[in-house]
């Protein structure tokens, strides 16, 4: 798999999602948790669909489970909480585990086409984003305390970029 487009996922609520259908979009891709010092994101999250959405921005959340066990729920249980504490519209996907053998080959694409500090790979914590172009590149990857409104700039200039 060479490109975003090549990917599925499980939506939060059940359906497979040919990451295909964004061709031409702007993605910022997030592991989410509904539990965790940074949860508070969705907000600026949310900000950023409802100013964008209409430019070209997807926001595909994905939550993980994998740091400090801080997503618990089911699906149907995660989507409540972020609709219900965060006003969340954004698509949200089935949770996933980004490290190790069990990552969703998605997060293992991401990583590889944008390491982190030094070259490491893995995923440290929740909120960590990874924003593509609208060619299905991956333009930058953010830490977790980078928060939504600090890729303002970075998300402009993408949809500035013409779709291919």
């Amino acid at each position: 798999m060479t490109s975003f487009y090549d990917f599925s996922a499980t939506s939060i609520d059940g359906h497979s999602q040919a990451l295909s259908s964004y061709e031409g979009k702007v993605v910022l891709v997030v592991n989410t948790a509904s539990a965790c010092g940074f949860t508070p994101q969705f907000e600026g999250l949310q900000q950023l669909h409802q100013r964008y959405v209409d430019q070209g921005l997807v926001i595909l959340g994905f939550p993980c489970n994998q740091f400090g066990q801080q997503d618990k729920g089911s699906d149907t249980e995660i989507a409540s909480f972020c609709q219900r504490n965060y006003g969340v519209d954004f698509l949200m996907m089935s949770k996933v585990d980004v490290n190790g053998a069990s990552a969703h080959p998605l997060f293992a694409w991401l990583k590889a086409q944008a390491p982190g500090i030094l070259g490491t790979e893995m995923i440290k914590w929740n909120f960590t984003k990874f924003l593509l172009g609208r060619d299905g590149r991956v333009l930058h990857r953010y830490a977790p305390k980078d928060t939504p409104q600090s890729l303002t700039t970075d998300i402009e200039q993408a949809l500035r970029t013409p779709q291919p």
